[in-house]
């Protein structure tokens, strides 16, 4: 590797410590939340000119950019929904920067674009939030942002003539619609006037309204929400007949919520008499309506895996209701479909295995288990869709590490399984292996990762790594990322990834932990990696790496650790830890400074996972491993690169900013094969982007990781 000789930008100190509770916790770098500061700006410019700087002698940036950009060129597919004689559905070709919304006939014809986001906004930094059409198929309501700010704007379009009938209604951001039958009305999820709210509180306090197409939104009928917790989410249903409202409401990120159900035939839907579904309970559930009047609730009330119960929407209390399908000990419960036009109506189940996903068939009268669906290989299947109005057939996403992702049709009349729509694009994907091998973490628990390799001729690469072997060709102790996430019941689960591939390709190994804080084992998974036990999300990654490195995959010099958001303060707990596991990071939007993380962004809805530093107790959970309080002068950190995104309304990039300062600072300026660096990039967020955008930000991430953990073009294993 050449070494970079870093000349860090200077960055003012201040003598700045607070007294919390009786610790002294100091914020030398507090000038920098505040990034439109003439002083912020002048750091900001310094950081953007270093990172020019050493991103010249990145020269497999481009390589890593088109090769990924190339291989995001197999597009995607999304699943239909179906509303009257027409399916709506989204799909991206071979060279579209965004995917396209369709609508086309029952039969499939008659296919025509219903919303384009580069014929909308040729720059491409409009993104599609959220779409639904009405339960006759005859109006759109749907949301868009732009620049990354994720503010959704919400418009209704006639699908017929494309024109706009209704829109924009603003302050729609993590807005679900709920219509009701006819098309005339539906509701909806707003945000209060900011000049009705408390200075600072203006991403918050939500309420449920009822808007009737083509009036003023400030006309809408307020349902439900005053005087909740200000960082209250909620969530509005309506069965298909129009008789049945759930309402759903929880705090921040919690997972628990409560629900509520109105009977609309027996109240006005602009004040419905809500009754409690589940209200004051630890739990989440999925209620809905069956076609034949029942409630079905998936939920992990008592089944931290989840099961699926029946009850009578009547009276819908717990106690009420009885187990369809129960908990499984060894899998988790993710999604149904009821599929009634049979003479022996089924339920078509999917599970979650170690983060693997199955299908299976099952009994609708009693829930017994008929058969299970053989998928494509060993991956994800994504939610599965069935017609509103009843049916045999159902539709589901899949995808694995080498399989773009495609839509599986189920024929349960016929017992058929097809596939009903791929990626368009044919690209030559790069041979491969991905094996899961389990290994243990400090306190003795089991962990699984993916180890995604070059395939060795023979084959004999992929028996060893089944068996947790090292392979002949892992003893080469490969470059190697490491990627985790671990929060918020999100489950690292196989997906074709151009990132991956690419990785791979060029002669590297990729790794993905399934770390504690998801979902792949169940609730009790997430609840073992939040709160007061949030350090074991960052043993199980710590393990990871030494399970790496032990095996004989790679070695200390040759590894980095990737994450982003809540994998960023994964990376930045790595990084101040156990910085000689490491030679590398990638810390992407990160969350650092958690004691002042609920003052920023969304921050004071995430409290419920990670505590709140406004009470004594949880303070110290955050302070015991806070990164950006961890930073000790004088310690060899490995190299580090930041991506901020100047528009994230989710994670503001101060936390990157801060801790950037602070590793500079720290980091022995007599070493130079290490280097910190910021990557910030203007008019993107938190979330979707175009994808030459994508594919520019990966080319360079990548290229810093190869040339920090050595996989230089002479250096790499043909695959």
């Amino acid at each position: 590797m050449a070494s970079f000789r870093a000349e860090y930008p200077a960055a003012q100190r201040l003598n700045l410590v607070e007294d919390l509770f009786g610790h002294p916790v100091p914020d030398p770098y507090r000038w920098l939340e505040d990034a439109d500061s003439p002083q912020s700006r002048e750091w900001l410019e310094a950081q953007e000119s270093l990172w020019e700087s050493y991103r010249a002698g990145l020269t497999d940036r481009e390589a890593f950019a088109d090769r990924v950009r190339e291989l995001l060129r197999v597009g995607s597919v999304g699943l239909p929904a179906w509303r009257g004689n027409r399916q709506f559905y989204a799909r991206r070709d071979p060279d579209q920067e965004h995917a396209v919304l369709y609508v086309a006939d029952g039969d499939g014809s008659n296919e025509r674009a219903l919303i384009d986001l580069v014929a909308i906004d040729p720059s491409g930094r409009t993104t599609l939030d959220a779409w639904r059409p009405d339960k006759e198929g005859r109006l759109l309501a749907y949301q868009l942002s732009h620049g990354g700010d994720e503010e959704s704007l919400l418009r209704v379009l006639d699908v017929a003539t494309g024109e706009l009938v209704d829109g924009p209604i603003d302050r729609c951001r993590y807005s679900g619609v709920a219509w009701l039958p006819g098309g005339k009305a539906f509701y909806y999820v707003r945000r209060l006037p900011p000049e009705s709210v408390p200075d600072g509180e203006q991403q918050y306090h939500r309420r449920v309204y009822l808007h009737q197409v083509g009036t003023p939104p400030e006309s809408d009928a307020e349902v439900f929400g005053a005087g909740r917790d200000k960082t209250t989410y909620y969530g509005a249903s309506v069965s298909m007949d129009g008789r049945w409202l759930i309402i759903s409401a929880s705090i921040g990120t919690a997972p628990r919520e409560d629900i509520w159900i109105a009977d609309l035939t027996a109240s006005d839907p602009a004040t419905p008499l809500l009754v409690p579904l589940m209200v004051g309970l630890d739990a989440q559930a999925s209620p809905r309506i069956g076609r034949d009047g029942r409630l079905y609730v998936l939920t992990d009330l008592a089944a931290p895996r989840g099961r699926l119960c029946l009850a009578d929407p009547a009276a819908p209390g717990p106690d009420d209701w009885r187990d369809l399908i129960p908990e499984d000990p060894t899998s988790v419960l993710r999604s149904y479909a009821i599929l009634d036009d049979l003479p022996r109506p089924v339920l078509v189940v999917s599970r979650m295995r170690h983060a693997v996903s199955e299908i299976a068939v099952h009994d609708l009268a009693t829930g017994e288990r008929l058969s299970g669906l053989e998928l494509p290989g060993i991956g994800s299947a994504g939610g599965i869709a069935e017609r509103p109005e009843g049916g045999h057939e159902a539709w589901f996403g899949y995808t694995d590490y080498t399989t773009p992702p495609l839509v599986l049709r189920y024929d349960a009349a016929a017992g058929e399984l097809t596939t009903w729509a791929k990626s368009p694009g044919a690209v030559a994907t790069p041979p491969v292996t991905a094996s899961q091998v389990t290994y243990r973490s400090a306190d003795g628990t089991e962990v699984r990762m993916v180890v995604i390799e070059p395939r060795a001729a023979g084959g004999e690469e992929g028996e060893a790594a089944a068996a947790g072997e090292a392979s002949p060709a892992r003893r080469a102790e490969r470059s190697c990322i490491l990627y985790g996430y671990g929060g918020f019941d999100i489950s690292m689960t196989p997906g074709y990834s151009a990132n991956i591939l690419a990785w791979v390709e060029a002669g590297g190994v990729y790794a993905v932990a399934a770390l504690r804080g998801g979902s792949e084992e169940g609730e009790e998974w997430h609840r073992a990696g939040m709160l007061d036990r949030k350090q074991n999300v960052f043993d199980d990654f710590h393990a990871a790496a030494e399970h790496l490195i032990a095996t004989g995959v790679t070695t200390p010099a040759q590894l980095a650790g990737w994450g982003g958001s809540n994998g960023g303060l994964l990376i930045g707990a790595a990084v101040t830890q156990r910085p000689s596991l490491f030679a590398a990071a990638v810390c992407s939007a990160p969350l650092l400074d958690m004691v002042r993380y609920e003052r920023f962004g969304l921050g004071a809805t995430w409290s419920t996972e990670y505590g709140s530093a406004a009470v004594p107790e949880e303070l110290e959970w955050l302070l015991s491993y806070s990164p950006y309080h961890r930073v000790v002068a004088g310690t060899e950190y490995p190299s580090v690169l930041f991506t901020v995104f100047t528009n994230d309304t989710r994670v503001h990039p101060m936390h990157a900013y801060k801790m950037c300062a602070a590793l500079q600072h720290a980091s022995p300026r007599t070493r130079q094969d290490t280097v910190i660096v910021l990557r910030a990039e203007g008019q993107v967020g938190h979330g979707a982007r175009a994808v030459s955008l994508s594919a520019a930000l990966s080319g360079e991430a990548l290229a810093f990781v190869a040339r920090e953990t050595g996989l230089t073009p002479e250096a790499r294993v043909p695959s």
